[in-house]
This record gives structure tokens, sequence and C-alpha cells, in this order.
């Protein structure tokens, strides 16, 4: 009893000190900071969160958006319902792919403190493509998202008008084929009017107001300077949230990441209260249990987790890498998952109620005005909201929600693209204002080249984007690279060890195997099956993009994957020595190790990398003693 007694005392004295050297700042020095950052004196070159607070708001921001609000809820209707969606083949990719993917690149961050390029070439050099291929991606996909935002502005500006602009057919853009929905409350009126050769207020208020879109992709048109403008708009404002770094994005996203959930809760009140609304659920929810042997129900699960989570980009990896290296990114990640796929989930009572309602008093079925994408959010919404009493004042609400959804998550994706390619030439960009000018730069180049998605025909491009550029197979692709590059070539636990060293406790198992098994092979069994379905892409399932048209959207998409492939060739080529050396040499961690660890952290003990620079075993960095990890779980 006595020999108890003291080794408790022993681990409680041991966890004293531990926390005594380790978590409390020495004097002149910045914890969590790289040790070459800590010179004494010299202020850290890589900022940190001002507080945990800030982090979490700015990864909320980042992936909770606007794929949340209208792809989520109607990808639910298409395969099933939402409980059988969300509880078999959505919580399957979730546990299985997107929060195992989306706590390694956070972590990965973490660990090394670097951006999602430089991170890779400390980890494992051999897969360095992997970042190179992940800022390919988000720079694409900055150029088109951001579009949403542009159209979502003008529709915001136009809300301040006596009369919402699309809700009757007494304006100068509208044909003789417009006909408003009183005439389909009187449905022998509508009958006579041979329904099917017209259209509605909203839709030509989108298709020759907003858009004024051509016929193809062949007539591009010129630039309409009304969206040009808003463009610019929300270029300006996201340069501005991100231009000072940390200090200035993990401000911002305290308006940015909480207001769009005030306004998801008051649009779900007002929608679950009107008419029509229980349909709408129902319609939402009831389940076809005969779906799930459909494999497409699978991969549009698997493809929605990685779209909805932001990970393969390098945002999380770059957010992670500010957080101080005791942080536990662990906990928070799976808070952060629940918060997604929760947010997801409540989306869809917020919009079939009030398409439930929209249904209802055009007297059709609600199969007949449930839609996804820009269709839901610049059609169907706006539509429904014209028949709510005080239209104006929901419509104002809907496009404010509409714009912070998507503005945090833009400015979070240049940011990871930002912090990816500052990381590269820190010496020189962290410099002065050189950083602020580099952004500026990065801000103004893709504004110029979404130019051609505010044109007459940009839809047709913007499309075209979206369908290739940022595609589910780019993302799957990187995916099932960075979990063999941890898990089979730095090695998983290895990897586990660097965790305990951060956390001070090893992480569930499961994390493990998926990165092992579990996720590499969901990647590419998804990565497979969306090729061989694959579908040329076509405009309202009417118009089909012409062959050179396809030709450049699968450019856009092999110019992100085709990175990784050839990273390890160069890589290889680089080295000396025989075939097997060589690839030992480029496999292993940069000489002094990939951790971030700070130069004060005690009371550890040695732990060996899986390969030196020469190939061979070495001891690059230490993990906390056995006792420390006990006492602490």
């Amino acid at each position: 009893l006595k020999n108890v007694k003291m080794a408790q005392k022993e681990k409680l004295q041991c966890l004293k000190d531990f926390h005594k050297d380790t978590l409390k700042p020495s004097p002149g020095k910045s914890p969590g900071t790289r040790p070459e950052d800590e010179a004494e004196g010299k202020h850290p070159q890589r900022e940190k969160w001002a507080s945990k607070l800030d982090f979490v708001l700015s990864v909320a921001g980042g992936f909770v958006g606007l794929g949340n609000v209208w792809r989520f809820p109607y990808l639910c209707y298409k395969n099933g319902g939402g409980k059988v969606h969300f509880s078999s083949p959505t919580s399957f990719s979730l546990f299985g792919g997107g929060l195992p993917v989306f706590f390694l690149e956070v972590a990965l961050g973490q660990f090394t403190s670097e951006g999602g390029i430089t991170c890779w070439e400390k980890l494992c050099p051999i897969f360095t493509g992997i970042g190179y291929a992940s800022v390919v991606i988000v720079s694409l996909l900055n150029i088109y998202y951001i579009v949403i935002l542009a159209w979502g502005l003008y529709y915001l500006f136009q809300c301040f008008q006596p009369e919402l602009p699309w809700a009757k057919c007494n304006q100068s853009w509208n044909t003789d084929r417009c006909i408003e929905d009183t005439y389909r409350k009187n449905k022998s009126l509508w009958l006579a009017a041979n329904a099917t050769n017209f259209t509605s207020p909203v839709t030509e208020f989108w298709e020759h107001n907003v858009l004024g879109i051509t016929s193809g992709i062949e007539d591009i048109g010129p630039v309409k300077w009304d969206l040009a403008l808003c463009l610019l708009l929300v270029w300006v404002i996201c340069f501005f949230c991100i231009w000072k770094g940390v200090k200035s994005t993990g401000k911002v996203v305290y308006i940015t990441a909480t207001f769009p959930f005030v306004m998801l809760i008051v649009l779900l009140i007002r929608g679950v209260t009107l008419p029509g609304a229980a349909a709408g659920i129902k319609f939402y929810l009831y389940p076809d249990l005969a779906r799930l042997k459909d494999p497409e129900v699978w991969i549009d699960a698997g493809t929605q987790i990685f779209f909805s989570y932001a990970i393969c980009l390098g945002a999380m990896t770059s957010l992670g890498s500010y957080n101080k290296y005791k942080y536990n990114c662990y906990r928070d990640c799976l808070l952060l998952g629940a918060l997604n796929s929760g947010t997801s989930f409540v989306s869809g009572f917020a919009i079939f109620s009030v398409l439930g309602f929209m249904a209802q008093e055009q007297g059709v079925d609600i199969a007949d005005v449930a839609e996804s994408g820009p269709g839901l959010a610049f059609i169907a919404y706006p539509k429904a909201v014209s028949m709510m009493p005080f239209p104006t004042v929901w419509a104002i609400l809907f496009f404010i929600m509409l714009l912070l959804l998507g503005l945090d998550s833009q400015f979070v994706e240049v940011e990871g693209q930002i912090t990816s390619l500052v990381d590269l030439y820190p010496s020189f960009l962290r410099k002065g204002y050189r950083r602020e000018i580099f952004i500026a730069i990065i801000c103004c180049i893709s504004y110029l080249l979404g130019l051609t998605m505010v044109t007459k025909g940009g839809m047709y491009v913007f499309q075209l984007f979206d369908y290739y550029a940022a595609s589910g197979v780019c993302l799957l692709w990187v995916a099932f690279f960075e979990c063999i590059a941890v898990a089979w070539v730095y090695g998983v636990d290895n990897f586990y060890d660097a965790l305990e060293d951060m956390l001070g406790y090893r992480p569930n198992r499961w994390m493990k195997w998926s990165w092992s098994f579990i996720t590499p092979l969901l990647c590419m069994g998804c990565f497979i099956f969306s090729l061989v379905k694959y579908k040329p892409l076509t405009y309202n399932k009417v118009y089909e993009y012409p062959d050179w048209a396809i030709g450049i959207g699968w450019t856009l998409a092999l110019t992100s994957m085709i990175c990784i492939p050839m990273v390890v060739v160069i890589k290889i080529i680089r080295s000396d020595g025989p075939l097997i050396e060589r690839i030992k040499a480029v496999a292993a961690p940069v000489r002094g190790g990939a951790s971030s660890r700070p130069a004060d952290h005690r009371g550890l003990k040695e732990l060996s990398y899986p390969l030196d620079p020469n190939g061979n075993k070495g001891l690059l960095m230490k993990a906390p003693t056995h006792t420390i990890v006990e006492t602490m779980m």
C-alpha cells in the first residue's frame, strides 16, 4: 500500500512539473512556436491564434457553408430521405473518411507549424505534391466560389425596392411567356394556358436580368458590369478580412461564423410555422430503404462529406498551423464535426418546410420545386419568400445569411491558399508589408479570372469549373494519398506518437484504422465508381457542352491530380544513389524532424522516426513519458 501511494505521489509530482515546465511560457519566449522563432528577444515569425475560440470559429466558418444549406438537403431527398441518408451512407463516410481526414489535416498543420505545402515537405518530402495539388484545387475554387457571393449580393441590393422584382411579370426583362403564380392557384386557367410553354417571373429574373444568359459557352458575351462590381466588392471584403493574417481573420469570424446560425434558426422557426411545412418535412425525411442498394447513394454521401468539411484544400492544415503545439485539436475536431453535420441536417428542415409551403401555394408536388445548388438559392427560395407575408424582410434575411455563409468559407480558403504559398518563401514574403501586397496580387488575379463568369455566358464557365476543377474526383484523389503518406510512408504509429506528444494522450484507435485502411479504400472506391459512372456536363439537362469545353474541364481537373505523381518522379530523379536508396532518402522527414515542438518541452523520452534523411533509423524528437500520459488520461 505504501508503494502504491509513493507511485501515485510521483505521478502527481510529474504531472505538476509537466504543467509547470511545458504549458507555461518561459520568459521572453512564445510557447507553441517553432524553435527557430523562439530566439531571445525576437518576436515569433509565425502568428498564433489569440484564443481557442478564434480557431474554432474560423474552422466552423470555413466548412459550414453554402453546401450545408443547398446541397445536403437535396441529396437527402434524392437518395431516400434524411434519416436514411444521414444515419447510413453519410455516417459511414463521415466516420470512415471525412472526420479522420479533417483531423489529420488539422493535426498535421499543428505538428509541423507549416501550411499546406511545406508541412508535407517536412513530414514526407516524396509526397510534397499533395500540397501542390491542394493549392491548385483551392486556387481554382477561389476563382468561381466567390461568384456565388456576387450573385447573392446582387439579389440583396435588389431587395431594397418597394416590391421584390422577381414577384411579378411587369418588369422590362420579362417576356410574353411569363406567368405569375396567381394562375397556378386557378387550375382551370393554368391548364388553359398550357403551362409547359411558360416560365415564372423568378426564373426570368434569374436568367434574363441577373445572368443575361446566352445560348451556350460558344457565345460568352460581354461582361455584365453590375455583376462585375458586385464581384469586386466581395473580393475587397475578402481581402480586408484576411490581410492581417489570423489577427484579422480570428476577429471577423465572430460575426461571419455566428450570424448565419442565428439567421438559420430564424428561418427555421418561420418555415415550420408556414402552411404546408409538415408535408415538406415529411418529404425530406421519408425513408426509401431500397435506395441503400444503389451505389450512387453512397457516392453522393462520400463526396458531400468531403465537400462539406473543406478538406484536401490545404485550408484546414493552414488553420491548424496557427495553433499552439499543446492545443487539444482532437477534442475540437470531434466537436466541430458534430456541429457541421448537425447544421446540414437541421438546414434541411428550414429549406424543405419552405418548399412544402411553396408547393401547397402553387398546387404542385414538392418534387416539382425541390432543387439544389444555385437553383435552390436563386430560384426556389426567392419564389417562396415572395409568397410570404412581409416578403422583403425574409428575402433580406435569407440573402444576408447566404452571403455570410459563403464569405467566411471564401476567406478561410483564400487564407489557406496564401499561407501555403507564403510558407514556401517565408524569409521574403513575411517582411514588412510584402504579405499584404502578395494577398492583394492574388485577389486581383482571381478577380480578373472570375470576370469570365460574370459575362452573359458566364454561367457555363462557372459550371465547368464547379463540375471539374474542384470536383469530388480531385478531392478523393488527394485524400487517398494523404492517408498513404501518413499511415504507410511516415508510419501511422509514428504519427500517433507525435499526437501523443502534442495532446498528452493517444486518440481513439479508429482514427488509426481509418487512415490505414478504411479511408484509402473508401476514397479509391468512390474515385473509381465516379469515373465509371461519369456523365458529360450539361446545363439544365438540355444544353450539352461541346467537346472542346469538356476537354478544358478535364484539363482543370488534371492540373491538380498530376501534381502528386509528378513531384514523386522529380524528387526521385533529383536524388543520388540506387533507386531504393533514393526513395528512402526522399521519403524520410527533413533533418531535425518535422515537429514544431517548443525548445523548452521537458520531461520527455526519446521517440524514433521511421527514417532519418539518410534512409536509416534516427532519433529526432521526444515524446511524453507513459507516467505523464497515464496520469492525464
